[in-house]
């Protein structure tokens, strides 16, 4: 028989195994809930960030030009006045009252258009009245030799013509009466040029007297300017060069011309002499503005360029940004010559290859803050920005 005191030792002891083994299920089983949440929040994390890697990058938008082969022209900066060929102020060759005016301030008119007309009654007078002296003197003329001439057969001598001429007053009288028909024709005033009026200085029913101002027209199509040219950049213009005009009163055009003269005289206080150019207006330049010009200096063939504006610099280092599958790639170059608006791309001098093509969109817009390869849509130019290739502010001077 077991003692009663082994027998409670036993007891206590089934009770405390019992305690520590549903302490272990009770462990177990809080292991498992938090091993379940743990990779519950995991898969959660994978999924968000599969959805981030999808979810497409938002593309910035850039303007870009292309890459060219071509002539890098280098140019000479300067200033000048635009002028008409044609500013005509017409005056009045004849005296008269104004009948009619046909024309409005800031109208286009072609030559020969009729301008304003004068009375005509004067002048028809004049003219028939020159033409009776005239028929008269003729008779006079023809009665002095006739009769004699019926009766011997034989005319005048181209001498005593002249002669019979003067003595009847024909010569004088035929001279009166082309005086008339010029001044009937005079009374009325056409445009000598096509261009615009630009001032009418009467009125209906005014009394003009000769030589009083009448009209203004301007011809804005056919311009020049004088541009001013120090006398150091002088040797490098050279007459049939190619000139850039751009004015800040018809911003975002530029316009081509010709150097048509080099002018002799330097002046004193300035330094600078003047270059004529001649440019084809478009209705944006007026006579009277100041324009920028470049002015052809020397001429680089067969140059591959980049828009000078595209060219910018990262630790020291000049580069450009191409956009390539829709990215903007961080492209290093060596640049060479440059005018202002292109800019001369050199081959790599480890490569001996020129990082860019012709062809490549080179951004010239938005590019100042881009990163490599980041994400760019290109977009069409402004409306208003300049319509040729190049920027159309003033270039540096002449880079040798």
């Amino acid at each position: 028989m077991i003692p009663p005191a082994l027998l409670r030792h036993g007891a206590h002891h089934r009770r405390l195994a019992y305690a520590l083994s549903l302490a272990a299920v009770a462990c177990n089983t809080g292991n498992g809930a938090a091993a379940t949440d743990s990779a519950s929040v995991a898969s959660t994390a994978a999924q968000d960030a599969a959805e981030e890697a999808s979810r497409p990058a938002l593309a910035l938008p850039v303007m870009a030009e292309e890459a060219r082969d071509g002539d890098l022209v280098l140019r000479v900066t300067t200033t000048g006045q635009i002028r008409s060929d044609a500013a005509v102020k017409l005056r009045a060759e004849v005296a008269g009252t104004v009948a009619q005016l046909v024309v409005r301030p800031g109208q286009a008119v072609s030559k020969g258009q009729v301008l304003a007309r004068l009375d005509g009654y004067p002048f028809d007078l004049s003219v028939r009245d020159a033409q009776a002296s005239a028929d008269e003197a003729e008779q006079r003329f023809l009665e002095s030799f006739v009769p004699e001439s019926v009766v011997t057969g034989r005319g005048p001598t181209p001498e005593q013509r002249k002669a019979l001429m003067n003595k009847a007053g024909l010569v004088g009288a035929r001279l009166r009466l082309e005086r008339a028909r010029y001044e009937q024709d005079r009374a009325t005033i056409r445009s000598p040029v096509n261009g615009t009026v630009d001032a009418i200085d009467i009125s209906a029913g005014e009394k003009v007297s000769a030589g009083q101002a009448l009209l203004t027209v301007v011809d804005t199509r056919n311009l020049r300017i004088e541009a001013q040219v120090l006398e150091h950049d002088l040797p490098l213009v050279r007459v049939g060069g190619e000139a850039s005009i751009s004015s800040a009163g018809a911003p975002g055009r530029l316009l081509r011309g010709r150097v048509d003269a080099l002018l002799p005289l330097v002046d004193s206080v300035t330094r600078a002499g003047r270059a004529i150019v001649r440019v084809q207006g478009d209705g944006t330049l007026r006579p009277g503005m100041y324009a920028d010009v470049q002015l052809e200096a020397t001429r680089l063939p067969g140059r591959r360029m980049v828009p000078s504006r595209a060219v910018i610099e990262r630790d020291g280092r000049p580069l450009v940004f191409v956009v390539k599958d829709g990215r903007a790639q961080w492209t290093y170059i060596v640049p060479g010559r440059t005018n202002g608006i292109d800019t001369e791309v050199l081959p790599d001098s480890t490569t001996g290859q020129i990082p860019v093509n012709p062809g490549d969109q080179i951004i010239t817009e938005g590019h100042l803050t881009l990163t490599h390869d980041a994400p760019v849509r290109v977009t069409a130019p402004r409306e208003g920005a300049p319509r040729e290739s190049g920027d159309t502010a003033r270039a540096p001077k002449l880079k040798r």
